[in-house]
């Protein structure tokens, strides 16, 4: 009840994601790597849970930073990247 508008409806969530929460196994381009971080279905599950709701207002991916690693661990961030606000939009991994 504390989160409700003055209406009786609830505001909008933000979900801002930090990539740095994920394991660098499957994300190795960030500034803080977390050994033991979410795994890739977890990273997933967070967006999609959000999407969920029906209240997804505005999201944001932060950490994300190719610079820090080369060729393939760069690309596999920012795809996971781009996934995971996918999942924030509706889409689905299973």
């Amino acid at each position: 009840d504390h989160l409700r508008n003055a209406d009786g409806s609830l505001p909008p969530l933000h979900l801002s994601y930090d990539i740095d929460a994920v394991d660098p196994e499957q994300a190795p381009a960030t500034g803080t790597v977390v050994r033991g971080g979410f795994n890739f279905r977890e990273a997933h599950y967070v967006a999609e849970a959000v999407s969920e709701t029906g209240m997804l207002g505005s999201m944001d991916l932060v950490e994300v930073n190719p610079m820090l690693t080369a060729g393939k661990e760069a690309e596999l961030t920012v795809q996971l990247g781009m996934a995971l606000i996918a999942s924030g939009m509706g889409s689905r991994i299973l």
